[in-house]
């Protein structure tokens, strides 16, 4: 049995599509998230002119990726669910990108979750980071200054809760459902914070409890940046 201060088994498999310069399949237990990213030699209008990028996201559950089946959600028909985590996944990955050294061109990082088990929205975090990496490396001769990588950063995302009283960390599905507080963290590979969302769950926690489940999200990010790391070898862009 995992212990509460356990992330569950991660799988990343990289150059998953051949279409997309950046795709990885990315595993955390029984939730299964396909990021790949696309490049476009254009930026949004009101970008045009500035010299800079842009880095975008979107997400979607497959209809199978839960039981019973999920509808397709149809263009411009998003859930608010769906919009919510899209734009926290593009914040993400923009947090740790210098758009002037990008130049004027978009990535768009699509994230499908294929199996649903908890923390989808985590999980697409830290597999999305994988894939901008491999899309930058694509235009690389293509950049503005190419000394100059266009990360400040890497980024990494986990959930952590507390069920029956306890702080765990890497929530799965059943354990989400019965948390008396659920929480989402995003960091930098550096240990700074991008984004916290946490709600009590008909609950109320204190500081002992948040720094407690920050200290878990704090570990299980460290372990999933050396494990991007470990995906990406010799593209790893930090020294």
């Amino acid at each position: 049995m995992r212990r509460a201060n356990e992330l569950r088994p991660v799988k990343i498999k990289r150059n998953y599509t051949r279409a997309s310069p950046g795709s990885v399949l990315f595993q955390a237990g029984g939730t299964t998230v396909l990021c790949t990213a696309s490049v476009e030699n254009s930026v949004p209008p009101w970008m045009l002119g500035k010299g800079r990028g842009w880095i975008t996201a979107e997400y979607n559950m497959l209809p199978h990726s839960t039981t019973p089946r999920k509808p397709r959600e149809r263009s411009g028909k998003l859930d608010g669910r769906t919009n919510e985590i899209q734009r926290l996944i593009g914040r993400s990955l923009r947090a740790v990108v210098d758009l002037d050294a990008l130049g004027e061109r978009s990535i768009t990082v699509d994230c499908d979750v294929l199996e649903a088990d908890g923390g989808t929205r985590t999980a697409g975090i830290t597999g999305a980071f994988i894939a901008l990496v491999d899309a930058l490396r694509s235009v690389e001769s293509d950049l503005p200054d190419r000394s100059r990588f266009p990360l400040t950063g890497s980024v990494a995302a986990v959930s952590v809760g507390i069920v029956g009283g306890k702080p765990v960390l890497d929530l799965e599905y059943s354990q989400d459902v019965a948390a008396e507080v659920d929480m989402n963290v995003v960091m930098t590979g550096s240990g700074r914070f991008v984004e916290i969302q946490g709600t009590g769950e008909e609950a109320t926690f204190g500081d002992d409890e948040l720094a407690a489940l920050l200290k878990l999200a704090r570990q299980g990010i460290r372990q999933l940046s050396d494990l991007q790391k470990k995906a990406l070898g010799k593209s790893w862009p930090f020294a």
